[in-house]
């Protein structure tokens, strides 16, 4: 029996993780959830899994939470607030904590459950994208695994299990192409936030769908390959693959190529994060090659996706660059979503922030830089917003 702990449980992730163990009784209990402002739903994850704590990001909720769970017991402990969520994360008995939390609000979460000596499901990429340089020194100081949830990087690490130190030559990531990848790209200036929203083989929350019709979630995992897997940014590559069956690949020194298959279920990448090194038995569907068909590639196209190249530029730049980059993607989509700026302001808006940063940047940030990189590039994406009208 694992006891784990879920933050961002409302959620896409979150949601999906209670599905394992909902599947699973005997092998998952849950000692802690934390969500945003879903206090319906968190209400019934709370009278399903009963667990020992709970915290609701929105203060204000917090009567409302107390007063829907009145039937509950035993009783958890209900919190309230930024600081609240980071509470949960390091509480108590939990071996394991899900990072569900959708963008950099999902770091210093993480930062508290590595602290308690929990280990981390991560399907937060932000927390190594912004703070791969603090987060991955803390991984090695408390002794902690740090095992992907993602279904790209957990494709990754599954080929890499057997794969001899030194035997990792190239990273290949799949992208299925997003809303928008047999739109050609000169209709991309009048697309709207329903149509990006319309992601052709995974279902998922709104922020991570436009990132995939942007291409930036590829992006962002590029730099997050370099920090798990230790790879120069030169050796970790994208292809789109528009049946998102194959979920990423590796290449050895050999050239012997190696993949992960399976369906679009998120739920997969879960379930390996929360039991390895071990295998649990489903009753999911099979993957069926001859279903399946037929398994296309193609190279990405840099002009219909600018972001990729954002990405990859911040990352080499290393230091504050990749958090710059993310807080002006994560800002840049909500005004998107917003419906107050185009979807092709969206990598306008973060170059620009990115290039008026790129002077100020240094090498070896600390927690404190991160964060305070974090803010200045939310509010310098609204200054912006005006340079584009």
């Amino acid at each position: 029996m694992k006891l784990i702990t879920i933050l961002g449980s409302t959620g896409s992730i979150g949601t999906q993780t209670l599905d394992i163990v909902r599947d699973h009784p005997d092998k998952f209990k849950v000692v802690g959830l934390a969500a945003g402002n879903n206090i319906n739903l968190l209400a019934e994850q709370i009278r399903e899994f009963k667990p020992e704590i709970v915290a609701i990001r929105d203060s204000n909720k917090l009567s409302e939470l107390k007063d829907a769970i009145t039937s509950v017991s035993p009783q958890p402990i209900l919190l309230a607030g930024e600081e609240a969520i980071c509470e949960v994360a390091s509480y108590g008995e939990a071996q394991s904590v899900v990072t569900g939390i959708v963008g950099c609000a999902g770091l210093l979460p993480t930062i508290a459950a590595i602290k308690a000596k929990k280990d981390i499901a991560l399907a937060n990429k932000e927390t190594l994208i912004a703070g791969g340089p603090v987060v991955l020194p803390l991984i090695e100081k408390y002794g902690v695994k740090l095992l992907p949830a993602d279904s790209e990087h957990s494709a990754i690490f599954q080929c890499l299990q057997g794969v001899p130190e030194g035997g990792l030559r190239r990273i290949i990531l799949t992208a299925s192409g997003g809303a928008f990848r047999d739109l050609p790209v000169e209709k991309l200036a009048s697309v709207t936030v329903q149509d990006a929203l319309k992601h052709p083989n995974w279902s998922m929350g709104q922020k991570i769908t436009i990132d995939s019709a942007t291409l930036m979630n590829k992006g962002l995992e590029v730099i997050e390959a370099h920090f798990l897997f230790g790879l120069d940014y030169e050796n970790i590559d994208i292809v789109i693959h528009p049946q998102s069956i194959i979920h990423s690949l590796i290449e050895l020194e050999d050239t012997s190529v190696l993949a992960q298959l399976g369906w679009a279920d998120m739920r997969l990448p879960l379930l390996y994060a929360l039991s390895y090194p071990d295998r649990i038995s489903t009753n999911w569907k099979a993957l069926d090659l001859v279903q399946v068909g037929s398994l296309t590639f193609r190279e990405p196209d840099h002009n219909k996706y600018p972001c990729m190249q954002l990405a990859y530029g911040a990352g080499k730049a290393g230091g504050c660059m990749p958090a710059i980059l993310n807080a002006a993607n994560e800002q840049a989509v909500a005004l998107f979503l917003q419906e107050k700026i185009t979807f092709l302001d969206i990598p306008r808006l973060i170059e620009l922030v990115c290039d008026r940063f790129s002077s100020d940047n240094r090498p070896n940030p600390s927690l404190e830089d991160i964060l305070h990189a974090d803010s200045w590039a939310r509010k310098a994406v609204l200054e912006q917003v005006s340079v584009l009208a």
